[in-house]
């Protein structure tokens, strides 16, 4: 059984452009312990990622880059068939812009989470995991991967010897081999609370089970992800944090 005594949770948070905003950011930060800063390609520009990292700053919640696909109009969410280089470009390019905000600010940058489809496509294609991987190392090898656990681009992360963190998400709908069930699909997101909460302590508590070759095993998780644009964002933070609390299991930064 695997069961953490501590966790992170992280959100997505800075998607807004302009005036408009994707989330409530300023209840959802002090509910959290990591955040994943949208860098302008899939959504975000300067203004709304200083704002994010201002926030972050000042409720001490480790800052990470959320680099995407160039894809605005879809939200980062289609997948785009680029080359290796482009890849490469692109990351050092978005991880490089809000790092230097970040330090402006008084921070650190601590992580990088890819968005959208780069990171789903990056949980199963190894070549692209290993380019990202290789990328977030040559930027800095101080910095956290993080990918869904028990996918290629956390094994990417390990094989060129970044530190790494497997996540779960508590208000997704899993398949029976660890991956995200579609956002296409009727029923792939959780948007009740209580439900979440409960998927979060099982997360926290015994990993994400994988079903592969009629063995079923267990992924161990160290951040969850609750997503800034969930509707009952801050609901479903608040209920799984007093579950987490409830189980003697403490909300740390990665």
């Amino acid at each position: 059984m695997i069961r953490n005594k501590s966790i992170d949770i992280n959100c997505d948070l800075g998607e807004g452009f302009g005036r408009y905003s994707a989330a409530p950011e300023e209840k959802i930060m002090p509910l959290i312990s990591s955040v994943n800063i949208a860098c302008g390609f899939h959504a975000g520009d300067p203004q709304v990622m200083a704002r994010t990292v201002q926030l972050a700053v000042q409720h001490s919640v480790a800052i990470g880059a959320h680099p995407g696909y160039p894809d605005l109009q879809g939200f980062g969410r289609r997948d785009m068939d680029l080359a290796e280089e482009e890849i490469e470009s692109m990351l050092l390019y978005q991880i490089g812009a809000l790092e230097g905000i970040v330090r402006a600010h008084g921070g650190k940058l601590a992580h990088v989470k890819p968005h959208g489809a780069l990171y789903n496509r990056a949980s199963i294609d190894g070549i692209l995991a290993r380019r990202i991987a290789e990328t977030v190392k040559k930027f800095s090898a101080q910095l956290i991967l993080i990918g869904l656990a028990g996918s290629l681009l956390v094994e990417a992360g390990q094989e060129v010897g970044l530190r790494t963190a497997a996540e779960g998400f508590p208000e997704r709908a899993y398949e029976p081999d660890g991956n995200l069930r579609s956002r296409k699909k009727p029923d792939a997101l959780v948007f009740e609370p209580d439900t979440a909460a409960a998927q979060a302590l099982r997360l926290a508590t015994k990993g994400v089970p994988k079903l592969a070759n009629g063995t079923e095993t267990s992924k161990g998780v160290q951040t969850l992800c609750v997503h800034g644009d969930s509707p009952n964002a801050v609901a479903i933070l608040e209920a799984i944090q007093a579950r987490l609390a409830e189980n003697k299991i403490t909300v740390r930064r990665l």
